[in-house]
Order: structure tokens, then C-alpha cells, then sequence
């Protein structure tokens, strides 16, 4: 995406915020191509025959996102990083209604280099990292949100930096620190 693309997305999402009207019309297109990344992305790790597709799941996180008139957007990564973060909730609630009626049977657990190997092969338990995500919110909530971002939204360094206000080698550490710390925690559930 070029500069001139991002500063766009940066200014309507601003005016956005501004209530102006055309803004939102004007963003949409915009941000379609990367949000259409986005769940692809969520999707390839999903169990084979998921029944949510990929524009279900886009247009539920645009509802989503549309409906929190509460946000005041920062930049284009902190709109990308709320937007992956919506999507893996909607996934993770999918994934709930799913499991509750099938009464829990069935749930396939991951070690977690298994889930950062992002291979359209893979079947993550998206409960369970989404569980250790919590876990991990209320110990280091920016640790938590750096794998949001990086893991799920797809995001730079950089981009992840820019987002929290940070260094772009505290959003590195906090994105090493955070994966050894799921790892274990998820090789603790598993066993």
C-alpha cells in the first residue's frame, strides 16, 4: 500500500471520527482488499468445512465496527488492529455456538508454534488461544494486544509500534515475549 494510500485511510478515518458523513462511504472501498485479507487469513486456519465466509465474516466485522461510534481512530494500523481483533471475536464466538451445541466434542488442541505456522493445512483450537490471550490481557495487556496485531491483523512492527505509541523494539520484545509466554501456557493446557 502506498503513502499516499495509507495518509488517505489515516485522514478519512479522522473525519470519520469527525461525524462527517461521506467518510465512511469513502473508507470502505479503501480498506475492503486488506479486511478481505484479513479473514482469509482467520479462515485458512479454521477446521476444514467452516460454514462462515469470508464476506459473512467482513460484513460482520464492518457492522461491528461501523456500531462502536465510541472508538476514536487514530491511524489506519489502529483501525486494522481493532479490526482483526473484532474478526477473531466473531470467529471465537462462531466457534462457541458451534462447540456449545455439539456439547464440546471434538476440539482438536495446538501447540502454539503449530498455530504461528500459518499454513492453510493448520486447525488451530481458536478457543483455547483466545483463552490463553485473556490469560495474558491480565497479566501484560499491550503483550496481548501486540499478538492481536501481529498474529491476526497481519501487522508490521512498525505498523504494531505506531499503533501503541511504542518503539518499534518494544513492540519486537513485547511480540517475543508474548509468544514464549503462550507457548507455555499452552503446552500447560495440553497436557
Amino acid at each position: 500500500m502506498s503513502k499516499r494510500a495509507e495518509t488517505e485511510i489515516t485522514d478519512l478515518l479522522l473525519a470519520w471520527n469527525e461525524g462527517e458523513p461521506s467518510a465512511l462511504q469513502e473508507l470502505a472501498p479503501l480498506v475492503d482488499a486488506e479486511l478481505r485479507r484479513l479473514a482469509r487469513s482467520y479462515l485458512r486456519r479454521e477446521r476444514a468445512g467452516h460454514t462462515l465466509q469470508t464476506t459473512a465474516l467482513i460484513n460482520e466485522a464492518y457492522v461491528r465496527l461501523i456500531d462502536s461510534r465510541r472508538v476514536r481512530w487514530e491511524n489506519r494500523a489502529h483501525f486494522y488492529g481493532l479490526a482483526a481483533r473484532v474478526m477473531r471475536q466473531i470467529l471465537v464466538d462462531f466457534s462457541r455456538r458451534r462447540n456449545y451445541q455439539k456439547r464440546g466434542g471434538g476440539l482438536h488442541q495446538i501447540t502454539l508454534v503449530e498455530a504461528f505456522a500459518v499454513e492453510p493445512g493448520n486447525d488451530p483450537d481458536l478457543l483455547a488461544l483466545d483463552e490463553a490471550l485473556r490469560e495474558l490481557a491480565t497479566v501484560d495487556q499491550r503483550k496481548a494486544q501486540v499478538v492481536e496485531m501481529r498474529f491476526f491483523g497481519g501487522l508490521t512492527e512498525k505498523e504494531v509500534a505506531l499503533a501503541l505509541n511504542v518503539s518499534p523494539e518494544t513492540a519486537r520484545r513485547d511480540w517475543r515475549l508474548a509468544k514464549a509466554w503462550l507457548l507455555r501456557r499452552l503446552s500447560q493446557k495440553s497436557k
